[in-house]
This record gives structure tokens, sequence and C-alpha cells, in this order.
């Protein structure tokens, strides 16, 4: 026999005053703090829209999660608690409701579960915690009101709730303030975002991300407002497309970065193939304002010169991330590559050097530099040139960094034949072979082999072969 759980007396208590709005509402007045949380997802799961509005405008906390109780904001009581916003945001003075911040991100589940009871959970944030009412706040005057929201701008055209939200802050500019901290975009066209951002506080923005390719003189569009992101610390960008004006293209090179100069909080920036770049690093290293954490420039053309800048830069000695891969390096001078791991030797936490063309002579050139790397966790050299000779001095040389756990490197092309087919047989002699040398290094390690990709289907991971073999990992003995 089962044995249900009974109801708290909180929980009791609150369905009862949901039965009666009249009574609610007197009930409001005198209603105990700990109450209020638990009545209000009652009343807004249960669509009591006359008592969610009544309990906005006494609302005892700074902070109302009210993302954290749906995953997409529903027209209803959205409008509802817009609606009593509207009530004493017309006032001078703020008298009985605490509320600062509305919060509508998929955030604050905490909160409404501790209590709720549901979670032992302690909230930290000042911001959940109910005010306390001063005698010397009874007539302060109204801060703006803030409204948190992570906007992905993923279609043509704004859904419902997003229109609707946005007209009703464009009505009361002067006592709301629209905020977001992570911005993505992709498939709107650039009018429609200008529109919706012309409604954000673009200096709360912390993160942009952008999945959608666009051309050079749209991104300059953008960075307009870029530069307007003076918190900005992550920039994502996908492919960015080049015209035959090359003239107008330089003016829009230079709108782009010169905002970087705008942005002195910027520590994470991903560029994936930013064909602009190229014979151009220096421009945009320049413009750099602070050290940055993370640098990702993938699947583009970079010149020997912008390897050079790069390693230049006092923006990357402090790089705990660089990700190069699928920029061509095989006509490089080999100590480049050796010069920029010195730069970042002391920091350096990921490093990934997949599909770069690098050979025998340019791994040795930078072995000295890797191995130097202390602080080294991931290490990818995937889909490079590399002789079982040059794989063997890599083994030893990166055995001496105690943080490395993560190795993939690729299949030696001794293992290949000449179509580039890497045999099941060859590929096993191969694991035999790395394993004699871990073994003789005597440090247990993990490590994953990728062969190139396969002439056949294109794919990183050649399925002609048995998955698992490809994608084994190399254990020493007596694990």
């Amino acid at each position: 026999m089962s044995v249900r759980n009974p109801s708290r007396l909180l929980d009791l208590a609150g369905k009862h005053l949901l039965k009666d709005d009249a009574l609610a509402f007197s009930a409001l007045e005198d209603l105990p703090t700990e109450l209020f949380p638990p009545l209000f997802m009652e009343a807004f799961h249960g669509r009591h829209i006359e008592t969610l509005k009544v309990m906005v405008q006494a609302w005892p906390f700074v902070c109302l999660p009210l993302g954290g109780l749906i995953d997409m904001p529903h027209m209803g009581p959205l409008q509802a608690v817009l609606e009593a916003l509207d009530g004493f945001l017309a006032q001078k003075v703020r008298s009985r409701c605490k509320l600062r911040v509305l919060d509508l991100r998929n955030t604050g589940q905490n909160f409404w579960s501790m209590w709720s009871g549901a979670s032992s959970y302690e909230c930290s944030s000042s911001r959940m915690a109910p005010v306390t009412e001063q005698s010397s706040m009874a007539k302060q005057h109204l801060a703006p009101l803030k409204i948190f929201i992570d906007l992905c701008l993923k279609k043509r055209t704004l859904d419902n709730f997003l229109t609707y939200l946005l007209r009703w802050v464009e009505q009361r500019k002067a006592s709301v303030h629209l905020c977001c901290k992570k911005l993505k975009i992709s498939a709107m066209p650039m009018d429609n975002i200008v529109k919706v951002l012309s409604m954000v506080q673009l200096d709360c923005i912390q993160e942009v991300q952008v999945n959608w390719i666009w051309h050079l003189s749209i991104l300059a569009t953008f960075a307009s407002l870029l530069g307007k992101m003076s918190n900005l610390q992550r920039l994502y960008l996908s492919p960015i497309h080049l015209s035959a004006f090359m003239k107008q293209e330089q003016d829009h090179l230079t709108q782009i970065t010169s905002q970087f100069l705008r942005l002195g909080h910027l520590r994470d920036l991903h560029l994936d193939s930013p064909s602009f770049l190229e014979g151009c690093l220096d421009q945009m290293l320049r413009c750099l304002k602070t050290p940055l954490d993370n640098l990702s420039i993938t699947n583009c053309w970079l010149t020997e010169s912008d390897l050079t800048h790069l390693s230049q830069s006092p923006n990357i000695s402090q790089l705990k991330s660089l990700d190069l891969s699928g920029v061509t390096m095989t006509e490089f001078n080999p100590e480049l590559l050796h010069v920029l791991l010195e730069k970042v030797a002391a920091t350096l936490q990921e490093l990934d050097l997949d599909v770069c063309g690098i050979t025998d002579s340019q791994l040795e050139a930078f072995l000295p530099a890797l191995s130097r790397c202390s602080q080294l966790r991931y290490f990818s050299l995937c889909e490079n040139f590399l002789s079982m000779a040059a794989m063997e001095k890599l083994l030893r040389h990166t055995t001496v960094l105690p943080c490395l756990t993560q190795e993939r490197y690729p299949a030696p092309q001794e293992s290949y034949r000449s179509q580039g087919v890497l045999p099941e047989a060859r590929l096993a002699q191969l694991r035999a072979q790395l394993l004699e040398i871990l073994r003789d290094l005597g440090r247990p390690r993990i490590i994953w082999i990728s062969p190139s990709p396969c002439l056949h289907c294109s794919e990183n991971i050649c399925y002609h072969l048995d998955r698992s073999v490809v994608s084994d990992s190399l254990r020493p003995r007596g694990l």
C-alpha cells in the first residue's frame, strides 16, 4: 500500500485563497512573504489572471523570475504581468511593490523550488531576497524597471511574444530598460535585427553569437551596433563572404575592426571562415583593447604575415584556448608556430591545430615550445601529414606535460595505401607500435588516432572501417 504525501499547510492555504479572488485580494495585504511564491505559482499555472495582477503589484522581492516557470512565455500570463506593471510604473514613487527586475530568461527554477519546498537549495542572490521597506525609501524616485531576456533571432519575422514585448517596452522607454546578456542571430534580415536591438540596452549584452552567413557589408552594418556593446565578453561570428569590390570591402573592414576599440571587456573571440582577414589580421589585432582568454580563427586562409602578427600581439599572451583548425600552414616558416607557442606557453590549456597541413619539419620546429606548455589539457592535431618518426617524437615531448589528458592525433602517413585507404590490418599494426612507444615512456595515457577524411565519403572518421577500431584508445600496460 502506497503512502500518499500529505499537502503542506502553505499549499492548502494557497489553494483555498485562489478559490475566491476577492478573498485572495484582501489577504495579500497581510500575506506572509513565504506564501507569495507558492501562491503565485498556483495562480500562474491555474491561469488566475486577476490574482496574478494583484500579486505582481504587491510582490515582496526585488526580482520576479517569470521565465523560470515556463519553457516558452505564454501570452496570457505575460500580458497579465505587464498590465500589472503599468499600475505602478505610472506612479512617481513606488509604495508597496518591491519589484526591480522582471526576468524572462529560463532561469530562476531554484527560486521557485526553494519557496515551494521542493528543494533545499539556498538562494544566494540578493535580487531574490525580500526588501524591507524603510522610511527613507518611501518617497524614493523610481529607477527604471529592468526586464531581462535572452534573445534568439532565428526567424525572418518576430514571434507574437517578442512582438508584444517590444511594443510594450517601446511605449515605456523612460521607465523600462530591456536587458539582454546573450544574443543569438540566425536567418533574420538586418533591418529587423536593427529594429529589435533599438529596444535593447546594448551595454548589457555580454555574449553575441551569429550563426548565419553574412556579406562583409552586412557585418559592417552590424558593427555599428556591436561597438555600443561596451560590456561584450564573448563574440562568435560565422562565415563572412567577400564581394568583388575590394576597395569597398576594405572600407567595410575598417568599419568593423575600428569597433573593437570600444570592446574593453572582450575575452573570447571566435571567427569561423573569416575570409576577410587574409592579409589583414594585424588590423584587427591592433584594435583589441584587452588580452584574450580564448581565440578561435578557423577554416580560412591566412598569410605568413598574419601568423607573424598573431605571434607578436600582446593580447594573446594570456590565452587559455587557441583554435587555428582549418588554417593551412604547409608553406609557412616552421619557426612561426614555435614563436607563437612560446608566447602562450605559460597559460595555454587547449590547442587545436586540426587540418592545418602541418608537416614533420613544422612539428619538429614547435615541439620544444609545445613541451613547455605546462597547463595544456587538450591537444588536437588531426588530419595533418605526419610520419611515424614524427609521431614518436611528438609522444616523447608531450609525455612531460602533467595536465594533458586529451590527445588527438592523425594516423601516420606510412599507414595509408597509395589511394589514401587505411586498411584495418595497418591500423592494428599502428596501434601496436604506438602502444609500445607509450609503454617505453612509462606514463599512463589515452590517445585517439583519427585517419584523414575518407576519399569515398569525405568523413573525418572512415566508415569503411570498424569505428570502434578507428577511435580506439591506446593504453599502456598496468591500467
